[in-house]
């Protein structure tokens, strides 16, 4: 690759290097020299390194002067050095050089090289050192001994790949490096996260984390490779550059013959491959094998380590696959899969993969099968249903062994999160001849139902496993097991406590321990919510310890789930419930289930978030939980959970996609998802002041009366009472029949909230307040009493956001009242505080409702910040910081200080709950949600 670094792209990952290397060339030794020599491969970045470094010095007052070795035999002597003296002295263009004998043309052109410096230092760039003739390595040692008398800097960039052998270069690098001010600077390719600063700036915006990745593994972290990838990404490019395909072949034509036969083996293998693996296959003698390994690392194209060998640059097993012909690469294949029998120990999933392209099926299909069962063994469910599905297309659709391949296939799938080919893969098992039994199909098509996130249908085919003749004592214990947890899952606590309770018995007699772990979760969450939380506790911390003992994925995941979700939602102990719940999802992960159980805990995670006002880490933990891509039930609970954000962000379009997503995937779920998903369309409906949709989406809530959880039917209510508040107060009409309806549900959670456990009672009651106080801003009594009242609630629940929304309506309706100045003063200081906290929060459509209601009443939110819209006008394109106030910038240059606000407000002499109404301003305007965002806008602007 000759003129691969040309493009100035964005310097990544280099500039600690370039430090570096600058800081060298200003440390001179005693003969007023220094030098650095950057090596690495070709397309690494070294002339961009070159030319950084070459920028800075001139900038600094340093002389500069830039030259390139050709590759070429018949170069005229120090061609790289005249060519940059002539450049700077056009004059030196006449001189003849080849009548000096060596020494005179040394000190001729240490001559010239002063009178270019002219008193100042000199930086000499020579590139492509590796080509350089012998005049010019002699140069080298001549001037860096300080024998040519210029106060001189050394830059030189030397291909690695070159330096193999007996190349002269190495034994003047040797030379040279005892000199303590000469430095040799090893450029390693960039790293995974440099990779994807580079693409993300050559594509424009975001890349998807698996594009990214493909391209680090396919160009090994090369610069000017990943350039290439990228600006194919960006463009839409299926097929691989010319250029780059010609550089590579090229480059590879230069191997000696047997290191070429070397790569190419390499290519078409699994890597690492095994040294005696590679010596069978290329059938090389073991010296003339070395001497070509040895030929290929050193023009890097192979890595070696104690694993064996692999290729640095993936890309080029594309390339020469495409240049190999079919028979050989069979041929290829066929010699890897002997070799690895011959040698005893075999990875079965390399040598199906070699058996498969060899064209040898039926010689594969013992060795996928084989992977599958260890990927199984090793919880690795993604490997695993990847074996069987290839087994599948293997195996004949009369074969016999089919339908076990079917069986595993369609369990594979489900456990990695393939819920619909899950189901799939079932009902062509179910189609066969030799199909297993009616009780343990329904089994298995409830549980994948249920995992695809349609519950109703689950609970019917629960049933009908319970209800089939052949169903054993053992399938009796699962089917309980699994139906009683489905009812924990469809807030029916009643019928799950029954059923657990019957699960649990069958369990002791005939099941397994995955049965009892289920069974004890489905006990100790509905008992927990309906009686006694203390016991319920117990009993799934019981099912946690079991679980642990076992150390299934399937077993810890039902664990950790209820004990989370029962933690954050019914018994209100928030905090420990995120701690449980990220645990829990970190132990998951190392367990092969990242996609299903993993997401799902994140989910809770950051629904706890949600209620104790940390939206930002929820933002985080969500977005971490979406890179697993989940599917049906799992992708239900993260786009709900990620919608509350959204809504209370004030995203519309991102909370709106969500919701339809959710509503296409919950093809029959229950009120669990039904419930949230229509409150979500509701408050959603009330920011764009759409009134209709909002009571609309309510009412249909409403139908779902067969869940026991009352907290769901609550929040459900306060919106639909606050949504028929909001179309009053926008002058339109409350509908009479929908307010008696949500006055029956007030009701019904009045009678029923005593027979709830203490804490669930508490949660439940904080509803009732707000719904009490939202059908007295009905009835326009404009009293602050029932207000307070809730605010009092959420403020003993700890959770700020309906807090800070009770604090807005107390101040409205004391403020609307004209009370004394006392009480103006209590809701003057309630808007304040409902403020600061929703700012604090990043709820911009509360926020904004907030300063509207101040403007109304004329109420200032802070002593020394104006009452202006949240919302700010359009920013100067020239300055990103242009938007913000004199004091906005002086709050954000010491927040990238890394100060807190107290500590800011010290610095600045004002309070910190005035840093804060600053804090949130400069979040809205910058358009970010943390500290940190905000902190990296400051400082790429400033």
């Amino acid at each position: 690759m000759a003129s691969e670094e040309g493009d100035d792209g964005p310097l990544v990952g280099r500039t600690d290097t370039l430090a570096e290397v600058l800081s060298d060339l200003r440390n001179v030794g005693p003969g007023g020299t220094a030098a650095v020599f950057v090596t690495g491969e070709s397309g690494v970045g070294k002339s961009r390194l070159l030319r950084e470094t070459a920028r800075a010095m001139s900038a600094a007052g340093v002389a500069v002067l830039s030259g390139t070795c050709l590759d070429i035999g018949d170069a005229s002597p120090l061609h790289p050095v005249l060519q940059a003296l002539r450049q700077a002295e056009p004059r030196l263009r006449q001189s003849d050089t080849s009548a000096d004998d060596p020494g005179a043309l040394l000190d001729r052109v240490s001559r010239d090289l002063r009178a270019v410096a002219g008193g100042r230092r000199l930086l000499l760039v020579l590139d492509d050192l590796q080509w350089a003739d012998r005049s010019t390595r002699q140069l080298l040692l001549y001037l860096l001994a300080g024998l040519g008398g210029v106060e001189l800097s050394v830059l030189a960039a030397v291909r690695a790949e070159a330096l193999h052998g007996a190349h002269p270069l190495r034994r003047v690098l040797a030379e040279l490096r005892r000199l303590r001010s000469v430095r040799v600077v090893d450029l390693s390719p960039l790293d995974r996260a440099q990779t994807q600063e580079l693409v993300s700036a050559i594509t424009g915006g975001p890349v998807e984390p698996e594009d990214s990745d493909r391209v680090f593994k396919r160009s090994g972290g090369n610069p000017f490779v990943v350039e290439e990838l990228a600006r194919d990404l960006r463009d839409g490019r299926v097929e691989l550059s010319d250029t780059l395909r010609e550089i590579f072949l090229s480059r590879v034509d230069e191997l000696p013959a047997p290191a070429h036969s070397v790569v190419h083996a390499i290519s078409a293998g699994v890597e690492p491959i095994e040294h005696a693996v590679l010596a069978r296959v290329t059938k090389l003698g073991e010296d003339e094998l070395i001497e070509a390994i040895r030929a290929a690392v050193a023009h890097r194209f192979v890595a070696s380590s104690a694993e064996g060998y692999r290729l640095r640059h993936r890309l080029v097993a594309e390339i020469l696959e495409a240049e190999v012909l079919p028979a050989e690469a069979t041929s290829l294949h066929r010699r890897y899969a002997e070799a690895m029998e011959a040698g005893g120990t075999i990875d079965h999933a390399r040598l199906a993969h070699h058996w498969q392209r060899a064209g040898e099926p039926a010689r594969a299909l013992p060795s996928v099968v084989a992977a599958a069962r260890s990927a199984e063994k090793l919880y690795g469910f993604t490997e695993a249903h990847r074996y069987w599905s290839l087994a599948l297309d293997l195996t004949a659709d009369d074969a016999p062994e089919r339908t076990e391949l079917l069986a595993h296939a369609a369990e594979s799938a489900h456990l990695c999160g393939e819920h619909q080919r899950a189901l799939a893969r079932l009902a062509e098992l179910a189609g066969r001849p030799d199909a297993p039994g009616r009780c343990d199909l329904h089994l298995r098509r409830a549980r994948y139902l249920a995992a695809a996130g349609r519950s109703a249908t689950a609970e019917v085919e629960y049933q009908l496993a319970l209800e089939a003749p052949d169903c054993t004592p053992r399938q009796r214990a699962s089917a309980a097991a699994y139906l009683a947890e489905l009812l924990v899952h469809l807030c029916r606590y009643a019928d799950a406590f029954e059923r657990a309770a019957e699960a649990l018995d069958l369990a002791a007699e005939n099941g397994s321990t995955a049965d009892l772990v289920r069974a004890s979760a489905a006990l100790g969450f509905s008992s927990a919510f309906r009686e006694d939380p203390d016991a319920g506790l117990a009993v799934i911390r019981q099912a946690v310890e079991i679980a642990e003992r076992s150390g299934h994925p399937d077993d810890l995941g039902v664990a950790y789930l209820h004990l989370a979700e029962l933690l954050t939602g019914p018994l209100n102990k928030v905090e420990e419930g995120v701690l449980v719940a990220r645990r829990g999802a970190e132990r998951l992960a190392s367990l092969g289930v990242g996609r299903t159980y993993q997401t799902r805990l994140l989910a809770i995670a950051g629904n706890g978030l949600f209620r104790v006002g940390q939206w930002s880490e929820a933002d985080t933990v969500l977005e971490a939980a979406m890179r697993h891509r989940p599917s049906g039930a799992d992708a239900v609970e993260l786009l709900l959970a990620r919608c509350r954000l959204w809504v209370g962000f004030g995203n519309i379009e991102a909370a709106t996609r969500d919701l339809d997503a959710v509503a296409t995937l919950l093809a029959g779920g229950g009120a669990r998802h039904v419930l949230p998903m229509l409150t979500l369309r509701s408050g959603l409906a009330m920011w764009q002041r759409q009134h209709t949709q909002a009571r609309a989406a309510v009412q249909r809530g409403l139908t779902e009366t067969r869940a026991d959880d009352l907290m769901l039917l609550g929040i459900l209510a306060w919106h639909g009472l606050r949504a028929e508040a909001e179309a009053l107060s926008d002058g339109e009409q409350v509908d009479p029949g929908a307010l008696r309806r949500l006055k029956t549900v007030v009701q019904r959670m009045t009678d029923g909230v005593d027979s709830a456990a203490t804490p669930v009672r508490a949660v439940i009651d904080g509803y009732i307040e707000l719904c009490n106080a939202e059908i007295s801003r009905i009835e326009q009594r404009h009293d602050p009493e029932p207000w307070l009242r809730a605010a009092t609630a959420w403020d003993r629940r700890s959770q700020p956001y309906p807090a800070a929304y009770s604090r807005l309506r107390r101040a409205e309706a004391a403020l609307t009242r004209r009370t004394t100045s006392t009480r103006k003063a209590t809701a003057v200081i309630a808007l304040r505080e409902a403020y600061a906290t929703t700012i604090a929060m990043g709820a911009r459509p509360l926020a904004d409702e907030i300063i509207a209601t101040a403007q109304r009443f004329r109420v200032a939110l802070a002593d020394d910040v104006p009452t202006l819209p949240l919302r700010p006008p359009d920013p100067n394109p020239g300055d990103e910081l242009g938007i913000l106030t004199s004091r906005e910038r002086e709050v954000l240059a010491a927040m990238a200080e890394g100060l807190t606000n107290r500590e800011i407000g010290e610095k600045l002499f004002i309070s910190e709950r005035t840093v804060g109404v600053h804090v949130g301003h400069i979040f809205d305007k910058l358009q970010v949600r943390t500290r940190v965002q905000a902190s990296r806008v400051f400082l790429t602007a400033a």
